[in-house]
């Protein structure tokens, strides 16, 4: 029967879960390629255009700001309209942006694209709903996890490889102010044919699409309507605001350093294009494994104890990831710096895998708004970053300063409580109605 799965069979794309969790984290994946393609190149860019370092931090900011409205809106639409409609049609318009950049001429026009580029930031959102409603609760964390960490990864790949691609490009005969915008239509091809392969190989749940299961009169999960109305109940639960915070310290952390790892790197310890590249794409690169850890790590907590057990794994690792920043913070020299990123990079993206384990047990019947207002306070706390680094003028200063805002913001991650009778009983009756009506589905959407 087409119910949640029960358990991650990674080798499989057969059924319309394991199909969902692959395409998600590829999807997600080319957008985080194409969102911070330009980061790696800012040095080159920075050049170009005879940046200052508060033009830099407004690119920055321009880069997560709208991210911030999209998120919000993605969630609820993927109630009403469903994860496949809403992955297509971002891959889709998102693609433009991401072209546009490698056309722009002066500072202004980079700005503009730049902007547009955030947008394609909601993505996580959607990866993160498409395996929320394709995976039963004792698996979803990891699901949720390992989709948005591959996913996220994208981000380190294109650290270190659109150094390279550029660099080839220069051998190739290609010149330096042609080579970076030759590299960065690359993305915006990927996001393009990603678009038709998500849309043609994916479906919303494991009953099908949402608009031919209401035609059929089929009951969807939860009873979601969408729109306003999940933004809505979403809003008024405390527990989302809490996460709102903490997932601000730390994904809005992740994308801060994306942003400014590079120009830290070369400005701070004299590395080349390359060796900066290299470096900062390690960073994004611990994502492989670290956000799914994060996700199994919760499951596992959560079979031992209760739901409460996922709380306090997030707690330990924000606070490992104020600490570990502090440390990168007062690295004096690369290699310690590097090593520093590592260690704090392993909580931050274990504490964001940690993070989006709890999202599907705070409100089920407004899981797109729920999702999306935790996304987006992800991307409130990089703009935030990026503010303060505009303030400060001093990349390592912020760092500092960054560390303990996080260390701060664990106090709210310890502060969600979550009921385990009450959201076991939901879960229960919400499986038990989808194996009911799944022979009758099957019927209608055949």
């Amino acid at each position: 029967m087409a119910t949640k799965a029960n358990s991650i069979a990674l080798f499989t794309f057969n059924t319309p879960q394991m199909r969902a969790f692959h395409l998600t984290w590829m999807a997600f994946f080319v957008c985080f390629f194409a969102w911070f393609a330009c980061a790696p190149l800012m040095p080159i860019i920075k050049g170009e255009f005879g940046l200052t370092m508060g033009q830099v931090a407004n690119i920055n900011i321009a880069a997560v700001a709208i991210t911030i409205l999209v998120r919000l809106i993605i969630g609820p639409m993927c109630d009403r309209f469903g994860p496949r409609k809403a992955y297509t049609a971002l891959l889709a318009l998102g693609a433009i942006p991401v072209l546009g950049v490698a056309a722009s001429q002066s500072y202004e026009s980079f700005l503009f694209f730049r902007l547009g580029i955030g947008a394609v930031g909601a993505s996580f959102v959607i990866t993160q709903y498409h395996t929320s409603v394709m995976f039963a609760p004792k698996v979803v964390g990891t699901a949720n996890a390992a989709a948005a960490g591959w996913g996220n990864a994208g981000g380190g790949a294109a650290q270190a490889l659109m150094p390279l691609l550029v660099g080839a490009l220069v051998m190739a005969g290609v010149s330096s102010t042609l080579g970076w915008r030759v590299a960065l239509v690359v993305p915006g091809v990927l996001m393009i044919s990603m678009a038709f392969v998500y849309w043609n190989f994916t479906q919303d749940c494991p009953l099908g699409n949402y608009d031919a299961m209401r035609k059929a009169g089929i009951p969807i999960e939860g009873g979601k309507k969408g729109g306003w109305s999940s933004f809505k109940a979403a809003s008024a639960n405390y527990r989302v605001w809490l996460l709102f915070v903490t997932y601000g310290a730390c994904f809005g952390i992740e994308i801060f350093i994306h942003n400014v790892a590079a120009v830290y790197y070369v400005d701070h310890f004299g590395l080349s294009l390359k060796s900066a590249g290299l470096a900062a794409g390690s960073f994004g690169l611990l994502a492989l494994f670290a956000r799914a850890l994060g996700g199994w790590l919760s499951d596992k907590m959560a079979l031992r104890g209760n739901l409460n057990s996922r709380v306090t794994l997030l707690f330990v690792m924000m606070i490992g990831e104020g600490l570990g920043l502090l440390w990168f913070s007062k690295a004096d020299n690369v290699t310690f710096a590097v090593i520093a990123m590592l260690v704090f990079g392993l909580f931050t993206h274990m504490a964001c895998g940690a993070t989006y384990a709890l999202v599907p047990f705070i409100d089920n019947k407004a899981l797109g708004g729920v999702a999306g207002i935790i996304g987006a306070g992800g991307n409130v706390g990089a703009v935030a970053a990026g503010f303060l680094m505009k303030g400060t003028g001093d990349i390592q200063q912020t760092l500092g300063i960054l560390s303990f805002m996080v260390l701060l913001s664990a106090i709210c991650a310890i502060a969600v409580r979550l009921t385990a009778a009450v959201d076991a009983t939901v879960d229960a009756k919400v499986d038990a109605k989808l194996g009911a009506t799944a022979a009758i589905a099957q019927g209608k959407l055949a």
